[in-house]
């Protein structure tokens, strides 16, 4: 905007020369010159005004790394503007390495790049190669937002390559750390002095590395002991800083608890960490010493489980023994299912037959005299009383209706019932007295011999005589 004004004090005197002259074709010349003049001047300066984005990357060793070291990668990111948020960095994944990206922190950096200032800020992303071999970074894309920007922007990094090789004194597929120095000690607690079977004793072993990823501390091997249960905790595992967030190295925490399940002297091995220092360039070994103690017997003591049975089953998990009675059982009852199985139609056949044989019992009691007399009493008794199960029972008794041979008490009582002068109640009281006359009545009646043929011409005899 300063070139525009100063343009435009310039084309200020022509102008006023022209207008002294008294020339108008050229003073509408001048002004439109002018106006053209300081629209192309606006342009220029808007397309000056839009920010630029700028990435460098670097490596840290830049020739090569030892396998289980560090190697930094320093991402740039910078603008001859300002940034109006945190720039988005790119998730990098190497195939046999470790890589801890940036965690947030950035260290702020100022350049002068074609003649331009830049201001900006360094990222660092730190790769632990676990293989010898060459290893490709591919171009990095990072997305900002700097000030007086019309869009986001987003700019890319040059790829890069670095070579891992393994330290002297280490095989090929052996864990390798590499670090600075090195710190390996252990802390011993007892549940109980003095140790007797049953109580605990626990160990805690802290191994940290100076310049090494904790993620790459390597496990102690805490190994078996008679006599003691192990039961290990998860480990922790951290990183280490110089209180200002500047990364310094690793830590690891492994603990571990050992039962005491048997009486005497028992030992917790030494343990022993091999690695390679960085800055004496030669291999060194750290160590823990072996702990001793002894347990006493405790009479109090009831594991939940037998120790020495666990162990004397260990190595008969294949054997299974049955008891000879059980075995018998166990055929029987198989031989008792499989013909329980076999014989369920002849089974289920049977059952039908019966129950035809019980439902043809039980309509065949329906159908005899005998139901028929037993319904007489309760037919008597009712009012209005009834004589169905009367006339039923003489029906199937003596195979018809047939009244005049069955005795005068029965004659009464139809007398009584259906002639002139009608008398039921005393008749019936009467017939109810008489019931068990009429019933053996009826049987010696029953019992006599007919003829093994009905007349040709059958009289019908009468009810009443």
């Amino acid at each position: 905007m300063n070139r525009v004004t100063a343009i435009a004090s310039r084309l200020a005197p022509t102008k006023a020369t022209h207008s002294q002259c008294g020339s108008e074709p050229a003073r509408d010349g001048v002004r439109s010159i002018t106006t053209t003049l300081i629209a192309c001047l606006i342009t220029l300066n808007a397309l000056a005004a839009e920010p630029d984005l700028r990435i460098q990357t670097r490596l840290q060793p830049t020739d090569s790394v030892m396998v289980g070291g560090i190697l930094e990668l320093q991402l740039d990111v910078l603008t001859d503007s300002w940034f109006t948020d945190a720039p988005t960095l790119p998730d990098l994944k190497l195939p046999g390495a470790l890589v801890l990206p940036p965690d947030g922190h950035a260290e702020h950096i100022n350049q002068t790049l074609d003649g331009k200032p830049f201001n900006g800020m360094r990222y660092s992303y730190r790769i632990t190669p676990n293989l010898a071999q060459g290893f490709d970074i591919p171009a990095l894309t990072v997305r900002a937002t700097p000030g007086q920007a019309s869009a986001p922007l987003s700019a890319q990094s040059q790829p890069l390559h670095f070579t891992a090789t393994q330290p002297p004194g280490f095989k090929s597929g052996e864990p390798v750390l590499v670090a600075q120095g090195l710190r390996f000690t252990q802390k011993i607690i007892n549940s109980a002095t003095p140790l007797k079977v049953g109580d605990s004793l626990t160990r805690e072993l802290t191994l940290q590395a100076d310049g090494a990823l904790a993620m790459s501390l390597p496990v102690p091997t805490l190994g078996d002991v008679a006599g003691l249960s192990r039961y290990p905790k998860a480990p922790k595992i951290s990183t280490l800083d110089d209180g200002r967030g500047n990364f310094t190295g690793g830590q690891r925490i492994d603990t571990a608890t050992w039962r005491i399940d048997t009486e005497g002297r028992h030992t917790l091995p030494a343990i022993e960490v091999k690695w390679w220092d960085a800055s004496s360039q030669q291999t060194r070994t750290a160590q823990v010493p072996a702990v001793t103690f002894e347990a006493v017997a405790n009479s109090a003591y009831k594991p939940v489980f037998s120790i020495t049975e666990d162990l004397k089953n260990l190595g008969q998990q294949s054997r299974v023994h049955f008891s000879r009675h059980w075995v018998t059982g166990l055929l029987l009852l198989s031989a008792v299912v499989l013909l329980g199985w076999l014989a369920r139609p002849f089974v289920h056949r049977a059952y039908l037959s019966v129950q035809a044989r019980r439902h043809a019992r039980h309509a065949a009691w329906l159908q005899s005299a005998d139901y028929a007399w037993r319904q007489i009493p309760q037919q008597i008794n009712a009012r209005p009383a009834q004589l169905g199960a009367l006339y039923l029972w003489l029906k199937r008794s003596r195979g018809g209706l047939k009244l005049s041979g069955l005795g005068p008490r029965l004659q009464d009582l139809l007398r009584a019932c259906y002639g002139r002068q009608p008398a039921e109640d005393q008749a019936l009281h009467q017939l109810q007295q008489s019931l068990a006359t009429l019933h053996s009545q009826a049987r010696r009646s029953t019992a006599r011999t007919v003829p093994a043929l009905r007349p040709l011409n059958p009289v019908h005899e009468k009810e009443f005589p």
